[in-house]
């Protein structure tokens, strides 16, 4: 996990996403999903690439059933754009960079 990428857990989810001041993508992933290794990078990439505007973390769905449950997440990888607390956008399954961008642009902007 980068550096600048937050281990969001059943209990501080709530804390570092719902309460954010800011934008927060956040990778619903577990160790064993091949997909979600291929996109670690890529999320990598955003968190740096986005620091400062826009939170971003991962809930290890198998250590944080709760979380997933809570968001209804039933295949990996998910990412979830947040906004104010509330999902704006979803993903599922490994996406393109670009298009991942687009979404945290467009909430950043609409501050």
């Amino acid at each position: 996990m980068g550096a600048n990428v937050i281990e969001l857990t059943d209990g501080n989810f709530d804390a570092e996403v719902v309460n954010s001041a800011e934008p927060v993508l956040v990778d619903f992933w577990a160790p064993w999903c091949m997909p979600c290794r291929q996109i670690a990078p890529m999320i990598d990439e955003l968190a740096e690439e986005n620091s400062g505007a826009v939170k971003v973390g991962k809930v290890n769905i198998d250590d944080n059933k709760g979380t997933a449950r809570a968001y209804g997440i039933e295949g990996i990888p998910t990412l979830l754009v947040f906004k104010g607390g509330e999902v704006v956008q979803r993903f599922q399954g490994a996406q393109p960079k670009p298009k991942i961008q687009d979404a945290l642009d467009q909430a950043a902007d609409d501050e």
